[in-house]
């Protein structure tokens, strides 16, 4: 009994001793280092017979295993504050690395075996070689066969296209990018074309509506009013510590698919999916959040799959003080330089949370300033086309919300800037219609605040026909997120009024736009310009095969976002927006005009991106808001090298 004693004390201080020195290591690798049982037995053993010494052999043992090849260097030795793939710490060098260099699977411990299979950012299935398999305890947990990430692609491609409803194809998305999360993004940056509007719109509104049905594991952070007071500790829970870009919603007005509350995560999701895919972020600084404040929809109140708070939808004080929270909350978690992408929140909580973190917080609203931006671009380009400057053009708008104001106020900067005029002069070319017709003076009594600079003197006019007819505008703004509003009678007028009508169709989903592009192209003849928010297939007319263009939010957030981190920017500003426009405007080339398109393929993204982030940081160190100081002489190779890369890393 003595001498269990005697051994149960002396197994308690080897595993004390042991402890402390896992913290130390810890400490020194910014990482828990877990053991095989193996080694950790080799640790007690040599912390017991050799004390002192014992350690050092065990800590030099352990450094060494942490050496990479580069240079000799080791990661204990490395600079924490170097930067690479968007600006966050890569320790291990998993980025950096080339594809035929070693790196080690670190997540919180050495990633091996049945937990590795399972573990999405370091799982590569059967692309695990011989070699990788015998070091990671993966023999007989994978069939014999090596399979290359390329076979993997094409097999996925195959089953993918087999699905015949989006939504199967986008829970199956969401399942690889649960199980294998390098695959996931090598997939869809390598077939953009087909898979984004897979990923995002227009599939991912039915995904957002069915949410509760499909939901399998959280894929963000959900933070309702049940976390009031406790938000920082909410935000701790999340593994990652280095985020960069936060995506926010609170579901209240999702795409134009109104209020689908706590499964509204599906924006936020689909978003910073592309973010890593088009702009290059890395996704572990990526972290998608809703605000759950409850939903005022009765079907998914009844619905017993409904995922979020059964309550009515907070308001007034009670979510200002969440939503404050939260905002502070952000900042003493992540710094100054955390990007928050404030996605779908209703009209009247977007202007006012813009405007009060727009000054103390690196805040954006890509409704509001995302579309405005991508919708400029396009018609920048659109001038090549139709001729004159934008000054010389009159613009209709159906759809005074966020984003109808949000283009406007961006267009008469731009057009502000070219003619030197005062911003009040060049709103004047802008006219807007609501739910009650042209907003004019006569009604500015009654207007919300962020329509009166729209209301301009002139007859009323009730619908969108009568508006046309008065104003003879040049281009019209389709942003209602009502369907069919464009009417026969109404592209008539347009084209009536203009040799090449300019027709802008930009609500989501599908099912909301304005009109189709087969409705544009047939009711104008084939003299429209026409582009809209959601994907079309090319239209025949007349023996020609003409290429509607996509005026997608996706050209400019993610370029917009890389060029915020490369910078290291503190605020987001309005010249930082028409930076981007212009950047995306100046790679369509006479072909993409040739065949219709006022936007380059989305083939090119990356590059494209790459471009807008240069314009962007360009333009922060112009404002004096970037602290990433010295300025780099060449800002795009910089976001090249900055972007993540999905191929597979060998391990050692």
């Amino acid at each position: 009994m003595n001498r269990d004693r005697k051994q149960q004390k002396k197994n308690a201080e080897w595993k004390k001793e042991s402890l402390k020195y896992c913290s130390r290591i810890r400490t020194a690798a910014r990482t828990y280092l877990v053991l095989t049982p193996r080694r950790a037995s080799a640790v007690v053993v040599a912390l017991s017979s050799n004390g002192r010494s014992g350690e050092r052999k065990v800590k030099a043992a352990m450094e060494s295993t942490l050496k990479e090849k580069r240079d000799g260097a080791s990661v204990l030795d490395m600079d924490p504050k170097s930067t690479v793939g968007g600006g966050v710490e890569d320790t291990y060098g998993e980025d950096s690395a080339t594809e035929d260099q070693l790196v080690t699977p670190w997540t919180y411990s050495v990633a091996s075996g049945y937990t590795l299979l399972r573990d999405p950012r370091h799982n590569k299935g059967l692309a695990f070689t011989e070699k990788e398999r015998d070091a990671h305890y993966l023999r007989g947990l994978l069939p014999p066969t090596f399979v290359s990430q390329e076979l993997q692609e094409r097999k996925l491609m195959k089953n993918l296209r087999q699905y015949e409803v989006p939504l199967q194809r986008y829970v199956a998305m969401m399942d690889l990018m649960e199980r294998n999360e390098r695959l996931f993004y090598k997939l869809l940056i390598d077939n953009v074309e087909e898979l984004l509007p897979v990923v995002y719109t227009p599939t991912v509104g039915e995904a957002c509506q069915k949410y509760g049905s499909i939901f399998r594991r959280p894929q963000g952070l959900y933070i309702s009013l049940k976390e009031k007071g406790k938000i920082l500790e909410v935000l701790k829970n999340w593994p990652e510590k280095s985020i960069q870009v936060i995506v926010v919603t609170d579901g209240e007005r999702i795409l134009g698919l109104g209020d689908l509350g706590c499964q509204g995560m599906g924006i936020p999701v689909g978003k910073l999916a592309l973010y890593t895919a088009l702009g290059g972020i890395r996704p572990s600084s990526c972290l998608p959040i809703t605000i759950d404040v409850g939903t005022n929809n009765e079907q998914l109140l009844n619905d017993e799959f409904y995922i979020g708070l059964r309550q009515k939808r907070a308001t007034g004080q009670e979510y200002d003080e969440l939503l404050h929270e939260f905002m502070y909350a952000v900042k003493q978690q992540y710094g100054e330089k955390v990007i928050v992408q404030f996605e779908d929140f209703a009209n009247h909580n977007a202007f006012e949370l813009l405007a009060k973190y727009g000054t103390t917080h690196l805040v954006f609203n890509d409704d509001i300033q995302g579309t405005a931006s991508v919708v400029l671009a396009g018609l920048v380009a659109a001038l090549k086309l139709v001729g004159g400057t934008l000054p010389d053009h009159t613009f209709l708008f159906l759809g005074a919300g966020e984003a109808g104001t949000g283009i406007a106020e961006l267009i008469a900067l731009e057009m502000s800037k070219q003619s030197k005029a005062p911003l009040e002069e060049t709103r004047k070319k802008i006219w807007l219609v609501d739910s009650k017709g042209l907003i004019v003076s006569s009604r500015k009594e009654s207007l919300q605040y962020f329509k009166k600079p729209w209301a301009h003197e002139h007859e009323p006019a009730k619908t969108l026909l009568e508006a046309v007819k008065a104003i003879k505008p040049t281009v019209l703004i389709g942003s209602s997120g009502v369907g069919k509003t464009f009417t026969k009678e109404v592209v008539e007028a347009m084209t009536s009024i203009n040799e090449k009508p300019v027709i802008l169709a930009l609500s989501n989903p599908t099912s909301q736009s304005e009109c189709t592009a087969e409705e544009a192209y047939t009711w104008s003849k084939g003299r429209a310009i026409f582009a809209s928010g959601s994907p079309f297939d090319p239209v025949e007319y007349d023996g020609k095969v003409i290429v509607p263009g996509q005026s997608n939010n996706a050209y400019i957030f993610p370029g917009l976002g890389l060029g915020l981190i490369i910078s290291g920017a503190i605020r987001v500003h309005d010249d930082m927006l028409l930076a981007a426009s212009e950047a995306l405007a100046a790679q369509v080339t006479q072909e993409n005009f040739d065949r219709g398109l006022l936007y380059p393929p989305f083939s090119n993204i990356r590059k494209i991106s790459a471009r807008i982030a240069a314009g962007v940081a360009a333009k922060a160190y112009e404002l004096g808001v970037a602290t990433r100081l010295p300025r780099p002489e060449n800002l795009l190779k910089l976001a090249e090298s900055c972007m993540y890369s999905p191929s597979y890393r060998n391990y050692r």
